[in-house]
């Protein structure tokens, strides 16, 4: 038996609870890791875009926009013009977040004069605090001031302020970066502005982002004038002196015109990243740096969701995150950054992934030359694998119209085999590739390539191959303005003779068929009316057989625009049935299809019809077979887990 003393159990206490309140002090001053990213952004200079808008990130590259992409505040409620623009997002030493704005409504007054910036905090990311600065009113020295730009903030460690840069004009001198103390509650300016910096040469200098790394201030800018574009200035205190380094380039990766740029860390890495805004484009470029001076392009692990303006990004934590998410839930439609149409979707078993092979889309009448693939693990965060097939250069016998595409993985002599059906030029090819994501080679001329017999008008587009899971014969189908089908040979790059046959349901068949199986039954989905209009719609059709009679229920609308929330064009579908392998008849379904670009499409008339977005949700049947009609949703779907 052991035996403790009075004297020796008072010793144990007091040690146990040194070593408790050690460890507690410790965990109280230790901050959860960045595990995520906030990114801050504004999308343009319409009426309602002018304001903020969030996205998030679990890796600083794929973006999701939070609050369906609307704003998080009101402009109106938090500005003297009505607009807010350029947001800097900052998480302070107290704990507190600071965001500071451009107060500018240029859909209300055009681009000047502008004379004021918003200051903002808050304390959960989630719920803020504003005020607003009128520069000629604050500092009457700056009457006659018209451009008051990017406003954004910094902590400086030697006067344990916070300090505020912008650029700013009066009449027609150029732009220059000045900076100024906000108050300790910032909710004001406490310093009148001084210089931080005046081009020697005369040029506006716009859009200034600042980082401290090594001891040393980067100061990353647009200069403007003679030669455009992101430089970079030196400086071993914060309030200067700026200096180039040498040499002295461009960092921009891009000849087109850029501004806004935003550098921050990437968690658990040695890499930053420096992005901007290429504004005449409509998209965001990413380059990559460990250094701070050499920065390559990564545009290709880059994807989003939205079309953002010059904004920043801040790393967050798991807990700032999910706060996030809750306050504004996640928009994950469309699914895919930027302008793709005419999706088609695979489960391919050989890697466990889905794909999804779309148009290339955002060219003038259809014009694009190429295709590209996407993959991902969880139907809703996708990452660009490249472009797969180029017209003219992988393809000898076509040049343009590169549209429609889909896709079939096959088990040829014990091994996964991928065929490629598109349309180029108004016929259709074929090519083949060991992977899904290729590298695919084209047979060398077309396959489908005229008129069914009887058939006078349409086109030779919008392929779709199906495999009955019956037999194991595939089929495909194609046509414009008709529905024919055939049958193709084992090779899958030729069509079995005497099988070919038209098959147009009714005559809202328009283009875009697809085909599924379903407990005995062959579904039919097709597209009706014109891509480039916003009653662009999908309807179905059943059979008995793969080449059957189509038969057109009464109530056959699929997905149509939903005026209510501003969705036009939805149409040209393609169809997932989830798979695992524990439960091969797993009966999830899910409809990708694609829409105008949101929310401006209705407004770009005809060549909303080529600036189309890609998108999921789900696809349900009735206990009688038939199909409910699809609600189209800016939230899409949550990610979905495979079965092993």
């Amino acid at each position: 038996m052991i035996r403790f003393s009075f004297s020796s159990c008072r010793w144990l206490l007091g040690l146990f609870c040194l070593f408790t309140l050690t460890a507690h002090a410790q965990n109280k001053g230790k901050r959860d890791p960045y595990a995520a990213y906030l990114f801050v952004y504004f999308t343009g200079n319409g009426p309602t875009e002018e304001a903020i808008r969030f996205a998030t990130s679990s890796d600083g590259l794929n973006y999701k926009a939070l609050n369906y992409n609307q704003p998080i505040l009101s402009s109106a409620d938090i500005s003297a013009s009505g607009g807010v623009r350029d947001p800097h997002i900052l998480r302070a030493e107290n704990g507190m977040f600071y965001m500071v704005v451009t107060d500018m409504h240029v859909a209300k007054n055009g681009w000047g004069p502008n004379e004021g910036m918003v200051l903002l905090k808050s304390k959960d990311l989630t719920h803020w605090q504003s005020s607003k600065i009128h520069v000629p009113t604050r500092f009457p020295q700056w009457a006659g001031v018209n451009r008051v730009w990017a406003p954004q903030t910094i902590y400086d460690p030697q006067q344990k302020k916070y300090l505020i840069y912008w650029s700013m004009r009066k009449g027609n001198d150029p732009d220059v970066f000045y900076y100024a103390y906000a108050n300790a509650d910032f909710t004001d300016l406490e310093t009148e502005p001084k210089v931080l910096y005046a081009s020697p040469g005369n040029k506006s200098c716009i859009d200034a982002d600042i980082i401290r790394k090594d001891g040393q201030y980067h100061l990353f800018y647009k200069t403007e004038g003679s030669g455009n574009g992101i430089k970079q200035l030196l400086a071993t205190n914060l309030t200067g002196p700026y200096t180039p380094p040498t040499p002295d380039p461009y960092l921009q990766q891009t000849t087109d015109a850029v501004e806004g740029a935003g550098v921050f860390k990437l968690n658990n890495s040695d890499k930053w990243v420096l992005m901007y805004d290429v504004y005449t484009k409509g998209r965001y470029e990413f380059t990559e740096s460990t250094d701070l001076i050499n920065f390559k392009k990564i545009d290709g692990q880059v994807s989003m969701n939205f079309t953002p303006r010059h904004g920043t990004v801040l790393p967050i934590t798991t807990t700032e995150l999910r706060a996030l998410t809750k306050q504004w839930a996640t928009t994950n439609n469309p699914v895919l950054p930027g302008f793709f149409a005419d999706p088609e979707i695979l489960y391919a078993k050989k890697t466990n992934k889905f794909y999804l092979y779309p148009t290339s889309d955002g060219f003038d009448n259809w014009s694009g030359k190429y295709f590209k693939t996407f993959s991902s693990d969880n139907l809703v965060d996708w990452r660009d694998e490249g472009t797969i097939l180029t017209l003219g250069k992988d393809v000898s016998w076509a040049n343009r119209n590169a549209w429609a595409p889909c896709i079939v993985e096959k088990q040829v002599n014990g091994q996964y085999k991928y065929f490629y059906y598109f349309t180029a030029a108004q016929k259709i090819g074929v090519a083949t590739a060991d992977n899904p994501t290729g590298p695919f080679t084209d047979s060398g001329k077309p396959l489908i390539d005229s008129k069914p017999e009887g058939i006078k008008g349409g086109q030779e587009i919008d392929p779709d191959v199906f495999t009955d899971p019956k037999t194991g014969k595939s089929y495909l189908y194609w046509g414009n303005g008709y529905m024919a089908g055939a049958e193709l040979n084992d090779d899958m790059t030729s069509i079995k003779p005497g099988t070919q046959q038209v098959m147009t349901p009714d005559n809202t068949f328009r283009e875009g068929t697809y085909v599924i199986y379903r407990n005995g039954k062959y579904y039919f989905f097709w597209s009706e009316d014109d891509t480039r209009s916003p009653n662009y719609r999908v309807r179905y059709g059943t059979s008995d057989t793969p080449l059957g009679k189509i038969t057109v229920p009464a109530n056959n609308v699929v997905l149509e625009k939903d005026k209510e929330r501003g969705i036009y064009g939805a149409g040209h579908n393609s169809v997932l049935q989830l798979p695992n392998k524990a439960n091969p008849g797993r009966d999830e379904w899910y409809i990708v299809y694609h829409r105008f670009n949101y929310p401006n499409g209705i407004n770009m008339g005809e060549s909303a019809g080529y600036h189309r977005e890609t998108c999921i949700d789900k696809l349900e049947f009735n206990a009688d077979g038939s199909i409910k009609k699809v609600q189209p949703t800016l939230e899409g779907i949550k990610p979905v887990k495979l079965g092993k």
